[in-house]
């Protein structure tokens, strides 16, 4: 658990207490000191048997952390189905019995405000707050929310909207600096995946907390991250105005590991800035909306290689042949700088491993090599030009065989449909490299090569990296060929993308160090 000393921003992280019994309550509220969070919000609702008075005294008094307590009605997406009158009473009970915060809904407030009779407890704050689950609205609309939450009496303002696109995370930011002008205290969250920035970045847009769970998919709102996340993957309690981010722009991205790689080298130097997943449907969209100097460089992953080429102000003339970008820099001026560091990577690590066997080789070990290449997005465009650029002949497999024939006409090569793979065998000692998604999790199954073929390759290559060994790399280890896996190329594209986005020299040694466990 990191000390209070390193603090840099006061944003709480709140730990969701979800329970059948007061005691499992009290026992997972331990857990959530010893993780690290701030305080702990116990959900009412969720409790299977519960006297207010009682329940409410235990929980207080030896809870191990300041509370706030929901009761959370069926109609704003919580568990309780009993009447008003109850629901209401039982939080008024925790505000006199010493809670340090409730959570009572908009809808509810007035109600509320006319059960207490002035009688509001000093001690206790109340956040007045209302759930969206099916979008977000539109910045007046927010607007207006805010306002109408602000005029309830509100001591804290809360919302929480559903993302159907990270375009809406932005309206919400815009919402929370707008609303630290008024002084009112807010928690604004964006639900579900395309909402994970609004939960990480609280510090940096002065958010008063955000939630964090204890066990991953132990969620009480859909895209809740682990305090452990929070705390040792993206820095959270370093995190700042001037915090730049980066991230990776994919779909799907969840199981990237760059998040892990470029957020520990960052805390290693003390580099303010943060990394995070962002899944991404419209790429020039995203550029557009996300424009500000504070998203400062992107990673960029399947599918929107290619589409980012025409988002960028400039692009680097290998990226601008391969037609592929997998890295964007934002210039002080604003422009993008796009550019592309998969086939260095790749090509790298494909040597390194040939040249095991033939340390004495000058030159390429790929010259005059047979170089398959399965797919012709952009990660196979940047396989296709790297390997050609070292004297390789190159072919193509490829799903829609046009594709192929497109990429090879540029690199001079040949083309096949993908169904005519594992019948192709002109020669041996061929080299196969996997650019697909064919075998990433969760489809581990998947291959996109019979094991027979194989016999005929004396290296294959897999770009993906979840699962490390996928079944291509396994069948093709037990057919006696070497393999390089994803994990290599991954780390060898990354060196240069943290230099490019850092301005320091990559901490190559503990890049392998980090991914040496998957």
């Amino acid at each position: 658990m990191e000390g209070e000393a390193m603090r840099r921003n006061q944003t709480l992280i709140c730990a969701p207490i979800m329970a059948d019994t007061v005691d499992q309550m009290l026992n997972l509220m331990q857990k959530a000191k010893i993780s690290g969070a701030d305080l702990v919000e116990v959900r009412l609702d969720s409790l299977k048997s519960f006297n207010p008075q009682s329940d409410i005294d235990t929980i207080i008094k030896q809870s191990p952390l300041p509370t706030l307590f929901t009761y959370r009605p069926t109609w704003e997406g919580g568990q309780y189905a009993g009447d008003e009158v109850s629901r209401l009473d039982a939080l008024r009970v925790a505000m006199e019995l010493g809670a340090d915060y409730i959570d009572v809904e908009l809808k509810a407030i007035d109600e509320f405000n006319t059960a207490l009779h002035g009688n509001k407890s000093a001690k206790c704050k109340v956040i007045v707050s209302s759930h969206n689950y099916d979008n977000t609205p539109s910045s007046e609309e927010l607007g207006n929310l805010v306002a109408r939450i602000q005029a309830s009496g509100a001591d804290i303002v809360k919302f929480a909207t559903t993302a159907l696109d990270i375009m809406d995370v932005a309206r919400v930011f815009q919402i929370t600096v707008h609303s630290q002008v008024s002084g009112v205290p807010i928690i604004a969250m964006v639900m579900g995946e395309k909402g994970l920035m609004s939960r990480i970045l609280c510090p940096k847009f002065g958010g008063y907390l955000t939630f964090g769970t204890l066990e991953v998919g132990k969620v009480s709102a859909p895209g809740q991250p682990t305090i452990k996340d929070l705390l040792n993957i993206y820095n959270f309690r370093q995190l700042g105005p001037d915090t730049r981010i980066f991230g990776i722009i994919g779909k799907p991205v969840s199981h990237s590991k760059s998040p892990l790689l470029y957020n520990e080298a960052f805390r290693s130097v003390g580099f303010n800035g943060v990394y995070m997943p962002l899944l991404v449907d419209d790429v020039a969209n995203f550029f557009r909306t996300y424009s500000s100097l504070d998203f400062a460089g992107f990673s960029c992953t399947i599918p929107h290689k290619e589409a980012i080429v025409d988002c960028c102000d400039e692009v680097d003339p290998t990226a601008k042949l391969i037609g592929a970008v997998n890295c964007v820099v934002r210039r002080p001026d604003g422009k993008l700088f796009g550019c592309n560091t998969d086939y260095v990577g790749a090509i790298s690590a494909i040597e390194e491993a040939l040249q095991g066997s033939q340390p004495s080789m000058s030159g390429s070990p790929l010259a005059g090599k047979l170089f398959v290449v399965i797919g012709a997005g952009g990660a196979g465009k940047a396989l296709a030009y790297g390997a050609k650029e070292k004297g390789a002949r190159v072919v193509i497999a490829n799903r829609t065989y046009e594709r192929a024939r497109e990429l090879a006409d540029v690199v001079g090569g040949q083309a096949l449909s993908l169904d005519e793979l594992s019948n192709f065998h002109p020669e041996n000692d061929m080299i196969l490299a996997n650019t697909t998604s064919i075998g990433m999790q969760p489809k581990v199954d998947d291959t996109p090569i019979f094991k027979e073929a194989l016999r005929y390759y004396s290296l294959v290559f897999d770009a993906v990296y979840t699962p490390k060994i996928t079944r291509l790399l396994r069948e093709a280890h037990e057919s006696g060929v070497k393999i390089v896996t994803g994990v290599e190329m991954f780390i060898g594209q990354a060196y240069e993308q943290y230099e490019r986005f850092t301005g320091l020299p990559a901490p190559k040694e503990l890049f392998k160090k980090i991914m040496a466990g998957y």
